[in-house]
């Protein structure tokens, strides 16, 4: 491996999905401000708002995410196109 090819601050940081709970340890560079402890040691924490086990795509509990209405969106934008007017 080739030295100093990783910056100096790369190292294991906790990912912790808020919308189930769950916690990963990955490496990173992020900064972050709060630390969390798993299994006597202490990670810094990134707080994230949806993950790989808590995605509904992911998880099997929906096709599609829809956000702020987009599908409605589009379907009144779009329709069906097949119709002639």
């Amino acid at each position: 491996m080739k030295k100093d090819l990783h910056p100096a601050n790369y190292r294991p940081v906790a990912f912790k999905d808020m919308s189930n709970g769950d916690t990963f340890i990955s490496r990173s560079c992020i900064n972050t401000k709060e630390t969390i402890e798993i299994d006597g040691e202490t990670y810094p924490m990134l707080k994230l708002e949806i993950s790989s086990s808590s995605h509904p795509f992911y998880t099997g509990k929906s096709k599609l995410v829809d956000t702020a209405g987009r599908v409605d969106k589009f379907m009144n934008r779009y329709g069906d196109r097949s119709k002639k007017k």
